[in-house]
Parts: structure tokens; C-alpha cells; sequence
């Protein structure tokens, strides 16, 4: 058991479920680090953070300021150029080059087939090499990783 064990990759999951800055970040930067670590690496788009991997998605997100100020008409417009600035000045790629590095490393890109039922999508909807998966399926694969993180 332990040769078996030690014979396999180490494989990790991320869930992302929010189509903003900060929401998708997270999985994205861990996924590409898993995968330089030689881990195989899934990140599981739901709800609205499987916008990001739609046509163009990735462009669209936003930054939205938590509390009273994302209330505010055209904060999140503001707060969004900020971020976006901060991001550039870090030296940071983009959120369209840390997808596409994604998937060049290497990253599986799942998108929740219930999620796409619910908001009526589909399969062209979706930037290329993008899996679609059940719940089911997802944690069949899940319950056999080291790693399950929801960014």
C-alpha cells in the first residue's frame, strides 16, 4: 500500500464559485503552483465562477468592495481599476494569461454541469479544454486528493 501510495501523484482540487478579482485569483495562482510542484491540479468552476472560464469571462471580472462602499454606484468600476493597477504594478499576469498559463501547465478546468444546466449554457459556451463534470463525478476524484480547497 505505501509503494502504491507513494508511486501515484499527489493530486489537489480548488473550487472556484465567484466571478470576481479576488474570487478567482486564489484558485488559479494555487492550481498553477500545485502543478509546478508536480501535482495534478483541478480547479471546479460553479455558480457564478464558472463565468471566468465562458468566452471572454476572465475579462469581465470585477473588484467588488465588501461592506457599504461595494454598494455605492460605480465603486466596483473604481475599485476594479485600482486592483487591476495594483496587479500591473506587482508584476502579477492578468487574469486571460494566468487561464491560458493554466491550461498550458497542464491544469484541468472543470466547469459544474448543474451549475451550466441552471444558467443555461453550453459546451460552446466555454473557452477551450474546459470539462464538464457532475458533483458526483467531481468528488469521486476529490475524495482521493491530498488538497481540496475552496478559494
Amino acid at each position: 500500500m505505501a509503494d502504491e501510495q507513494s508511486s501515484q501523484k499527489t493530486s489537489c482540487t480548488f473550487i472556484c464559485s465567484r466571478d470576481t478579482i479576488d474570487g478567482v485569483y486564489p484558485s488559479l495562482i494555487l492550481a498553477i503552483n500545485a502543478k509546478r510542484l508536480g501535482m495534478e491540479s483541478t480547479i471546479f468552476y460553479t455558480f457564478m465562477g464558472i463565468n471566468v472560464i465562458r468566452k471572454e469571462g476572465a475579462k469581465r471580472c470585477k473588484f467588488v468592495p465588501s461592506g457599504v462602499m461595494g454598494s455605492i454606484p460605480g465603486m466596483s468600476t473604481v475599485a476594479t481599476k485600482m486592483m487591476k493597477n495594483k496587479i500591473h504594478a506587482a508584476n502579477i499576469p492578468c487574469l486571460e494569461d494566468l487561464l491560458e498559463m493554466a491550461q498550458l501547465e497542464g491544469v484541468r478546468l472543470v466547469a459544474c454541469k448543474m451549475t451550466i444546466d441552471m444558467m443555461e449554457f453550453n459546451e460552446d459556451d466555454f473557452i477551450e479544454g474546459v470539462e464538464i463534470q457532475t458533483a458526483e463525478d467531481y468528488l469521486k476524484h476529490a475524495r482521493n486528493c491530498k488538497i481540496n480547497m475552496f478559494t
